[in-house]
């Protein structure tokens, strides 16, 4: 098993897996870890579909031309949910607040499922398996997948997460310098600076683009983000909320 750092430092998304099956225990580890997430009022806002169904991954992948969804060995789902504890309250009578009518609970389920996958990133990566996050799922065509999955009111999908035996060894890509990821006690205010640092990481991103092993491009990083950022405003997540029965208002 990898080291804290060596797993922290060196993970890399993982697009290609071997055939081979990942170890059950391998797996109960992963659950494990995904299950002691730290979570907003230990409300535990999350679930998981585990999927390795072959036909199922196959459909997701014809959904999306995400080749990484039909060749892992497993895809879990993670999903931000209130129908689990809503069921509870019914039984209990207990009236249910509108959570799911606010932004506040939207974020909520959000940010227990992102954890809850960064658990099993972790988790996976120190047992040497490889990962790919696919945001994707969410938004490609959200009622196909959640007619897919099958999934209730109050449950809706955050990010899928391919896993499986790496079949390839990517670049490790570079990150913003820690001068613009951390900042002391408030934003930084020096924007003129902040510019010629950010046009210094976007040149490192389009030189490692250019050069790196796998298949090279002419992209840097800005404008190359900001194509998804363009592509992103078609998206139309609230009205997929509001189909799961996230009626947001405030």
């Amino acid at each position: 098993m990898k080291d804290v750092r060596q797993t922290l430092l060196d993970r890399v998304s993982i697009r290609r897996y071997e055939r081979e099956t990942i170890p059950a225990e391998t797996m109960e580890f992963i659950r494990d870890a995904v299950r002691n997430t730290p979570t907003s009022y230990n409300g535990q806002q999350f679930s998981v579909i585990d999927i390795d169904d072959q036909s199922l991954k196959e459909k997701l992948y014809e959904l999306t031309g995400q080749k990484q969804l039909k060749t892992c060995n497993r895809l879990l789902i993670f999903c931000s949910d209130y129908n689990k504890i809503s069921l509870l309250a019914r039984k209990k009578r207990l009236e249910m607040p509108a959570i799911t009518d606010t932004m506040d609970g939207v974020t909520i389920g959000i940010i227990d499922a992102s954890l809850a996958m960064m658990s099993a990133v972790v988790a996976a990566e120190s047992c040497g398996l490889g990962c790919n996050c696919v945001g994707y799922l969410r938004t490609v065509d959200p009622k196909a997948v959640a007619e897919m999955l099958k999934l209730p009111k109050g449950v809706f999908v955050v990010c899928g997460l391919a896993l499986g035996i790496p079949r390839e060894h990517p670049d490790l890509k570079p990150k913003q310098p820690a001068g613009l990821v951390f900042m002391s006690n408030h934003y930084r205010q020096d924007t003129d600076e902040m510019t010629a640092e950010l046009a210094d990481y976007d040149a490192i991103v389009t030189e490692y683009n250019r050069t790196r092993s796998g298949g090279t491009t002419a992209n840097d990083w800005c404008a190359h983000i900001l194509e998804y950022y363009d592509h992103a405003t078609t998206y139309r997540i609230l009205q997929y909320l509001k189909d799961q029965g996230y009626e947001v208002k405030k």
